[in-house]
């Protein structure tokens, strides 16, 4: 697919997206959408890509959906959410690889939720997020209503969907909402590091630990305990957990390949 509406590149294990649509802060189209979708399947597809940066292209992240494409006569919203939001959210929770996502700026409606989804958020201290569906009448979409209660409890998530109100990294850092706030001008290299770090640790168990993380969002405690086994079982088959038991007991530093 050729790239009208992102930046992607792969570099030393981490396969970067960059939202490019800046003069309209990022905002999704469907040519954006169908985009991102393509750019994560690759990521999940390639051995070489061991974890996944997303951020956006100049002064803001995601102001969620293009409204002068949703306002299109020929435009169902139904229609946007299951062919845009639902796809991506989908991969990003279901890649077997860590998804770092470094907001610059705004994080508006889609965009937030997109923020909240991946699994480490790292923000620029003036970062903002902000639950905009309300203000023009709508629902949260890409996954907000399933994700906002189990990060930040019933009524804190009514209270950001029902009042939108904007937020600010540091509280959406002290909710749990994202993982870690530094400075705008430190952003990308803080993010960047932490995505070549991951790409250099035992990528099944990282991918096994994030499949873990999921199972346990739907299920009681004894049908977890019991998915923990089987899926300790399969790391403990990774060449990786062979690599990081050598490596303890010969006092050395492990090499991970990712396998």
């Amino acid at each position: 697919m050729e790239y009208k509406h992102i930046i992607f590149s792969i570099d030393q294990g981490v396969g970067k997206i960059v939202l490019n649509r800046p003069d309209v802060l990022n905002s999704f189209n469907t040519g954006m959408g169908a985009e991102v979708q393509d750019a994560l399947d690759q990521c999940a597809a390639n051995n070489l890509v061991r974890a996944v940066l997303l951020t956006g292209e100049g002064r803001g992240f995601c102001a969620g959906q293009d409204l002068e494409e949703a306002m299109s006569p020929d435009t169902k919203i139904e229609n946007v959410v299951r062919g845009t939001y639902n796809p991506i959210v989908n991969k990003i929770r279901g890649i077997e690889k860590p998804v770092i996502c470094a907001v610059n700026g705004v994080a508006a409606g889609a965009g937030a939720n997109l923020a909240f989804c991946c699994d480490l958020t790292v923000a620029g201290r003036n970062a903002k997020f902000i639950q905009s569906f309300i203000k023009i009448g709508l629902i949260p979409d890409s996954g907000g209503t399933y994700i906002l209660p189990r990060l930040v409890g019933m009524q804190r998530a009514a209270a950001m969907t029902m009042l939108g109100d904007k937020m600010t990294a540091e509280e959406a850092k002290e909710l749990g909402l994202i993982y870690q706030v530094v400075d705008d001008e430190a952003l990308m290299d803080t993010a960047t590091a932490l995505a070549a770090r991951l790409a250099q640790m035992p990528t099944v168990g990282l991918g096994l630990i994030k499949r873990g993380l999921n199972h346990g969002l739907t299920c009681d405690l004894p049908t977890q305990l019991d998915f923990e086994a089987d899926i300790q079982a399969a790391a403990a088959n990774s060449d990786d957990y062979k690599e990081g038991v050598s490596a303890f007991l010969e006092k050395r530093a492990p090499v991970y390949t990712g396998q």
